[in-house]
């Protein structure tokens, strides 16, 4: 039997939804919250509050912001001649803190998996493919994770992609197999972009 309030646990509740959050963590936050100033914890609510309300999907590439453009794609230095597709808006920030790419990226928001019941049409290829039409796109880096989804979204991508006859390269060397990208150091993603392999 819990020795919680009735509120402590239903917050403790709420908290091992969240990943990588068990119970022992949710104890620790809640814990802190009950240390905290009233100010801190106001801080902390309407800083969640903000973002949900606040950020949403850039209207070019998906990645996250809070203006219809990302900062990357509005950024007038990058190179928007290349484009780095990634699963997941992470995956950017997993790339960005390498330091060794210049271009633009485009966010699928998942990927291939037929035992999750996902194809290519709950991805955001049909964005992609419009991006290769109306650009001046001279190469697609498919920077999606080492594992089987990863692979089978990539390959996937290479066959939609030949008809446009650009080069498309695979990132390589560097990330093992089974690995997700927010989760490699920048080292590791540095090599792995300069390494990449050319499909098409």
């Amino acid at each position: 039997m819990s020795t919680y309030t009735e509120s402590i646990e239903r917050l403790i509740e709420n908290l091992i939804k969240f990943p990588g959050v068990g119970r022992r963590s949710a104890e620790r936050i809640i814990t802190y919250i009950l240390n905290a100033s009233a100010q801190e914890v106001e801080t902390l609510a309407q800083g969640i509050i903000r973002v949900k309300q606040n950020v949403r999907l850039c209207k070019v590439c998906n990645n996250l912001s809070e203006e219809d453009l990302c900062r990357i794609c509005q950024n007038p230095h990058r190179n928007k001649e290349i484009v780095c597709v990634v699963e997941k808006p992470s995956d950017v920030t997993a790339i960005e803190k390498s330091g060794s790419y210049r271009g633009v990226y485009h966010v699928l928001l998942g990927s291939i998996s037929p035992l999750e019941g996902k194809g290519p049409s709950d991805l955001k290829i049909d964005g992609l493919l419009e991006r290769v039409k109306q650009n001046c796109i001279k190469e697609v880096i498919l920077a999606t994770d080492a594992d089987t989804e990863g692979e089978t979204t990539a390959m996937y991508l290479t066959k939609v992609l030949k008809p446009f006859a650009i080069p498309v390269s695979r990132i390589g060397v560097g990330l093992p197999f089974g690995a997700n990208l927010e989760y490699a150091d920048s080292t590791t993603l540095s090599k792995a972009l300069e390494s990449r392999r050319s499909i098409i």
